[in-house]
């Protein structure tokens, strides 16, 4: 899922509190019929979730994925009230995407952050606001840490892959200062080492390691694969006339969504539903500074 450059998560509100990003408009774009079938491809803390099922009869259906174990469990407790309706998956959105069958679905919304429960959590190593260890996987069963990709990738590929997946251009410094200071084992060792190397630039309202942080957590789980798997499957499995609706967070993750929607309504597989992002309102701005960073596009399968 992608991240704000403020290293902060796309779902907290002041004072707290998990608040999905451009819930209204984002139903709105779904336009969710009674009886429809529905994927939430990031089921997160069940924000989005919720506000689907609760627009959904007995006949209506909510599929509901995430790849970290401790969101599920959390999105569970809080769709459990209208549990008849909501199948909850583990699993990357592209997985599960393609397990669905031909033409099933009436909407798919994924919404590409990284949560707020992911964040807080230093033990989970996402976010050099606080000492932890550096691991950054969403699902912690598999697949490798930030910590082996730090100490073990050699220098130039550590260096291709923050410039293109945190888009920093000082990534030829910041990796060859990785690789003198090895073994780096902690978020706060590996901020102090991209810090010292890539001094914040005097027009940059960024910490200096946010991207670098970025690039390694898209890195380690795979994020831009999985964008692109979910895409993919998106024209097969949603029917004639079923909307889809993805929130994205960088620039990077953006430019892929809108490229495939391009390419899809080029071969007659989309209609536009949004010609530029939507983007938040200055109240919702206000009232979640996270949000500052989201763009939603649509489109509706034709």
């Amino acid at each position: 899922m992608g991240m704000h450059l403020d290293n902060t998560p796309q779902g907290v509100g002041r004072g707290g509190g998990h608040v999905p990003v451009l819930l209204k408009e984002a139903i709105e774009f779904l336009a969710i019929k009674r009886d429809g079938t529905y994927y939430d491809a990031t089921v997160g803390l069940g924000g989005h979730s919720s506000e689907i099922a609760r627009r959904l009869s007995a006949a209506g259906r909510l599929i509901a994925g995430d790849k970290d174990p401790a969101a599920l469990a959390l999105a569970q407790e809080k769709l459990s009230g209208v549990s008849p309706r909501v199948t909850l998956k583990q699993g990357s959105f592209a997985e599960i995407a393609n397990e669905q069958m031909t033409a099933s679905l009436d909407g798919i919304l994924a919404d590409i952050g990284v949560s707020s429960l992911q964040l807080d959590d230093p033990a989970r190593g996402f976010s050099f606001q606080a000492e932890g260890p550096l691991d950054m996987r969403m699902n912690t069963l598999q697949g490798r840490t930030a910590e082996q990709v730090v100490n073990e990738v050699d220098e130039v590929t550590l260096a291709n892959l923050i410039y293109e997946f945190g888009e920093e251009r000082r990534s030829r410094r910041i990796a060859r200062a990785i690789v003198r200071s090895r073994p780096i084992r902690s978020t706060a060792e590996l901020a102090d080492v991209v810090s010292a190397a890539a001094r914040s630039m005097k027009h940059e309202r960024i910490h200096p390691a946010t991207r670098t942080f970025q690039a390694l957590r898209v890195f380690v789980n795979q994020e831009m694969d999985e964008l692109r798997g979910l895409l993919e499957a998106a024209p097969r499995i949603l029917k004639p006339g079923g909307r889809l609706v993805i929130i994205s967070f960088h620039s990077l993750e953006d430019r892929i969504v809108k490229d495939a929607i391009r390419d899809g309504a080029k071969q007659g597989l989309y209609r536009f539903l949004t010609k530029k992002p939507v983007t938040a309102t200055e109240e919702e701005i206000d009232r979640n500074p996270r949000s500052r960073s989201a763009k939603l596009r649509a489109a509706e399968r034709v």
